[in-house]
């Protein structure tokens, strides 16, 4: 969507601060042996408490009212009895609406000590994020948001997963732009504008590209990498991005 009005503000802050607090509670409620089930009630509360209603389960009938995501799931894990170990990958993917507006955040971290690569796929995920968020103003390529972080990855050894992307978001959960790709694409030269509301999502790999579906039908995965994200919504102004999900 293009953000015009003083509502149409207000509706993403706020339903951006929801999603984001959401987020940080269940990296907070993080202990080695709760599961992932446990995680997900915790923010069925907090969505009720706020009138809030999570975008996955009522846009696309997904089992939970968020992702969570362990080690080899990279995206889209459905949370339930699996239990949360020490030096786990853990992704927590919040996406909500209130009042017709949403927000989408998510972001992955090593519970305790772990492997030095996880925490490294982490960190470069929220750099490549932080590049990225520099191209992020109007009048920009869209593709300028996937070349920095494609640069960021290979700048320290690694690589992104190219069909997972970042897109729009506003008054749906998916809508136009359709795709920010994590690389850059001399077609994608779509420019940004004023108002815009994107989900940027870098998503971080150890070396391979793509993921695949399990037989869940939701929960995405890789072979033998592992992935990192880092995401928030954002709306694009000339003043500078705004980050609704902080």
């Amino acid at each position: 969507m293009i953000a015009k009005t003083e509502e149409d503000f207000n509706g993403l802050r706020e339903i951006g601060k929801i999603c984001g607090a959401i987020r940080d509670k269940l990296v907070q409620c993080i202990k080695p042996g709760i599961t992932t089930k446990e995680l997900d009630e915790i923010a069925e509360e907090i969505f009720d408490k706020a009138g809030a209603q999570s975008a996955p389960k009522g846009e696309y009938d997904f089992p939970g009212y968020t992702c969570i995501s362990i080690n080899e799931e990279v995206a889209h894990g459905i949370p339930g009895e699996r239990t949360i170990q020490e030096g786990d990958l853990v992704n927590i993917d919040v996406s909500g609406s209130k009042n017709g507006y949403f927000a989408d955040t998510g972001i992955s971290f090593v519970v305790g000590k772990g492997e030095i690569i996880l925490q490294k796929i982490c960190d470069v995920a929220k750099e490549a994020f932080d590049a990225g968020l520099e191209k992020a103003k109007p009048g920009s390529k869209k593709s300028a948001l996937g070349k920095a972080v494609h640069n960021v990855a290979k700048q320290h050894g690694l690589t992104v997963i190219k069909n997972l992307t970042g897109h729009g978001v506003g008054r749906s959960i998916h809508e136009a732009p359709d795709h920010i790709f994590n690389y850059f694409s001399r077609w994608d030269d779509e420019i940004l504008k004023d108002g815009m509301v994107i989900a940027f999502e870098p998503f971080i790999s150890t070396f391979e590209e793509k993921v695949f579906q399990s037989e869940d039908g939701w929960t995405l995965l890789t072979d033998e990498s592992y992935v990192a994200q880092y995401e928030h919504t954002i709306i694009l102004t000339k003043e500078g991005p705004i980050i609704t999900t902080l």
